[in-house]
C-alpha cells in the first residue's frame, strides 16, 4: 500500500473518530463527559462547556475533512501538526487537574502523536511536490 494510501486512511479515521466524539459532546454531554478522564464534571448550567468542547471537535473535523476531500494534502498535514495540540492540551488538562492518568496519556496523549505522526508522513508525502519549482508559463512566439 502507498504512503499516501496509509495517510488518507489515517486522516479519514482522525476525522470520523473526533467527528463522533464531538458530536456525543453535543448531543449527550453528561453521559460522554465521564470518558474524558477529569476527576468531576461541571452540573447545572456549566454544562454548557460540555457542548463547548463537542462544537470545537466538530469544527476541527470538518477543518481536517475538507482539506482532505479537497486534496490539499500539505495543508492538512498542517492542520493534523497543529489540531495535535488541542490532543496535547487535554491531556494536560487532565493530567493538571487530578484526573485519569490511563486517559490522560492513552487517549488524549495517544491520539494527539499519531496526529503528528499523520501530519509529518504527509508532510514527507508532499515534500518533493511542495519543494519542486513551478513550471514556467509557456511565452507567446
Amino acid at each position: 500500500m502507498s504512503l499516501k494510501k496509509i495517510n488518507t486512511v489515517l486522516a479519514a479515521t482522525f476525522i470520523l473518530f473526533i467527528l463522533w466524539f464531538g458530536t456525543e459532546y453535543i448531543l449527550s454531554p453528561q453521559t460522554t463527559a465521564p470518558g474524558f478522564g477529569l476527576p468531576s464534571w461541571p452540573s447545572g448550567d456549566g454544562g454548557g462547556f460540555l457542548i463547548t468542547k463537542g462544537i470545537r471537535d466538530v469544527v476541527l473535523a470538518l477543518v481536517l475533512g475538507i482539506l482532505l476531500v479537497t486534496g490539499h494534502r500539505r495543508a492538512l498535514g498542517w492542520a493534523l501538526l497543529v489540531e495535535a495540540l488541542a490532543a496535547y492540551g487535554d491531556m494536560t488538562t487532565v493530567l493538571a487537574h487530578h484526573g485519569s492518568v490511563a486517559t490522560a496519556l492513552g487517549v488524549h496523549g495517544l491520539t494527539a502523536t499519531l496526529m503528528v505522526l499523520n501530519g509529518l508522513l504527509i508532510m514527507r508525502e508532499t515534500r518533493k511536490a511542495a519543494a519542486a519549482p513551478a513550471t514556467p508559463a509557456p511565452q507567446p512566439a
